[in-house]
């Protein structure tokens, strides 16, 4: 860890958080039960994120957005998680999307896709298929060169907020010959021919956040919304990963500081034996663990932004670990809140099942914990002491 990283703690990003959490008590908390039991999508917060310039706050500036650095746009997600996941995927879908942009695209393409994803425009990214998950790079999804332009055909699963984001980095095989040297990055529009979406997937958590097939067929688009030279796409998705997978560190972080706030709450609360059931040192040392393991989970989360924000050597590692650690740490702690509350912790009077089930996708997506330890494995190298 850089010796200078008592500095990220400064007054700025505590002001940050303040004024995302009273945003999110006020205008997102509200709904977040009736975007989970009717699987709608949140528009209220979709609407108060944008207009406070937080639906993609890591834009920069010249092209309309915030310019807030990996901590910041780790903050604002952990701030939204705590009272919805559904509602966090907006700023963290919009980062993953535009992300490779932001690496490989050049000025033009920054200021046409930029400006209008700062303007409210969402931005999806379109790497997994039925039969390429964590093995990304048997994609079957092509692109055929055709004069200046490309013929993209295929499919692609599993992608968050598809539908509702107008644009989509879609990575497609442009030479099977190569493998991974063969994969190249495009942006596609919603409203381009031969776009269209499957069923929403019936899903566990994230309710809120469609979840559904996106359909290429013989979709026609010029050589301007290619990212990054031909048969860099593999490599930039990669990269771009090791950006992102901080933010579902950070969406974990959030879900598990939600339940946590919660089974306090309740345990102060909640008398038995003529006494709340805090007195009991069994409930203490769940509760102790689970404020000890979140905030473990927060300053590795906290660590990992920094290296990204500075492209620093150990990122990949960071950025797994992060991922992996507060992920797991969710999981536990949404589990144990449950447990706390009892009966009530079942039932959907109180967040915390809710939260569970959320907490289990962080898990999954964005490669699986495994593949996380997979990576960690091999960057081991990367650390210096």
């Amino acid at each position: 860890m850089s010796s200078d990283m008592p500095a990220l703690y400064g007054p700025e990003y505590q002001a940050l958080r303040e004024s995302v959490s009273a945003l999110a008590q006020k205008k997102i908390a509200p709904f977040a039960q009736d975007v989970d039991e009717n699987s709608r999508y949140p528009q209220e917060a979709a609407d108060a994120l944008q207009s406070a310039g937080l639906a993609a706050a890591h834009v920069p500036v010249e092209f309309g957005g915030q310019g807030a650095d990996a901590l910041a746009a780790v903050i604002i997600i952990e701030e939204v998680a705590r009272v919805c996941g559904a509602s966090s995927l907006i700023p963290a879908v919009n980062k993953l999307g535009s992300i490779p942009l932001m690496i490989a695209g050049n000025n033009e393409q920054k200021k046409k896709y930029l400006t209008q994803l700062a303007a409210g425009n969402g931005f999806s990214y379109c790497l997994s298929e039925s039969e390429a998950g964590s093995d990304a790079a048997a994609m079957k999804t092509k692109a055929v060169k055709d004069g200046d332009s490309w013929i993209i055909s295929g499919s692609k699963k599993w992608i968050s907020n598809a539908g509702v984001s107008q644009f989509y980095t879609v990575l497609a095989s442009t030479d099977a010959s190569k493998g991974a040297k063969g994969i190249s990055a495009f942006i596609v529009e919603k409203s381009d021919a031969g776009v269209s979406f499957g069923s929403h997937e019936k899903k566990m958590g994230f309710r809120g956040s469609p979840t559904r097939e996106v359909y290429f067929d013989n979709v026609k688009i010029n050589d301007d919304r290619r990212l990054g030279e031909v048969g860099s796409g593999f490599s930039l998705a990669m990269k771009t990963l090791d950006h992102t997978r901080i933010t579902i560190a950070a969406q974990a972080l959030g879900i598990a500081q939600g339940a946590f706030d919660v089974a306090k709450k309740y345990a102060h609360e909640r008398q038995q034996f003529g006494k709340p059931i805090f007195n009991f040192q069994a409930v203490q040392f769940m509760l102790a663990d689970m404020a000890m393991q979140i905030e473990a989970a927060r300053q590795l989360t906290y660590a990992a932004a920094v290296k990204s924000e500075r492209a620093e050597s150990d990122l990949t590692f960071f950025s797994a670990a992060s991922k992996c650690f507060a992920t797991d740490v969710a999981m536990k702690v949404t589990t144990d809140a449950v447990q706390v509350l009892g009966g009530y912790g079942y039932v959907s009077d109180y967040p915390v099942e809710r939260m569970m089930r959320d907490a289990k996708l962080t898990q999954i997506y964005e490669g699986t914990n495994q593949i996380q330890r997979v990576v960690m494995a091999r960057n081991l190298d990367s650390l210096t002491n």
